[in-house]
């Protein structure tokens, strides 16, 4: 398969052209789930339409904008309505004004028979994605951060102080202990003579 047919040499590779086939095929299937189909919707109204009536329509235009479907706001003409077209032409654009913020007018009121069109689109919101930079992807101003109070010179500093704990008393240092004196073994006390009774002279024989 020629890659780079105008370079010189011509650039080629060889690949499996079932695969190539296989990876195109889900390239297009890819494509086209990401497709969306345009859907059209249709409001008709009378140039004699009542105000409650009005109010209705714009909520269901409202709606159909938001979902992302083209609008076609239609009021039709009948017997000697058709000598008053204006009216028909103010009308549709009160309702394209009340409808600037959900869609935008693609084609001004045009009369076709006795009928008169306008075709309204919905409104892209922009994606907003974050630059670098700080600045934003539609072009807007980057938004300034805050200062932070410790930043200001006039903001007073505050230090985290650790939470106070029941203080527990220190265990007292153990006394150091002196060995006690032994006692000297003590000495036997002297043994007292037995008493002896006076002898009264007379001896038994």
């Amino acid at each position: 398969m020629e890659i780079a047919p105008n370079a010189t040499p011509p650039v080629a590779k060889i690949l499996d052209f079932g695969k190539y086939r296989y990876e195109e095929q889900q390239k297009a299937k890819d494509a086209k789930k990401k497709q969306r189909a345009v859907t059209w919707k249709e409001i008709r109204m009378a140039p004699k339409i009542d105000d409650h009536d009005i109010e209705t329509k714009i909520k269901a235009a409202a709606r159909f904008l938001d979902e992302g479907d083209k609008l076609k706001v239609t009021v039709r003409f009948r017997g000697r309505e058709m000598a008053h077209p204006d009216r028909g032409r103010a009308l549709l654009l009160a309702v394209g004004e009340r409808l600037k913020e959900h869609g935008v007018i693609e084609r001004m009121p045009l009369l076709e028979g006795r009928q008169m069109i306008m075709v309204m689109n919905p409104v892209r919101v922009p994606q907003v994605q974050n630059a670098p930079g700080g600045a934003t992807a539609g072009g807007g101003a980057p938004v300034a951060a805050s200062p932070s109070p410790a930043a200001s010179p006039s903001a007073p500093v505050r230090t985290a102080t650790p939470p106070v704990s029941a203080a527990r008393p220190a265990p007292a240092a153990p006394r150091p202990t002196t060995p006690a004196p032994r006692a000297a073994p003590a000495t036997p006390a002297p043994a007292r003579p037995a008493p002896t009774r006076p002898s009264t002279g007379n001896r038994v024989h």
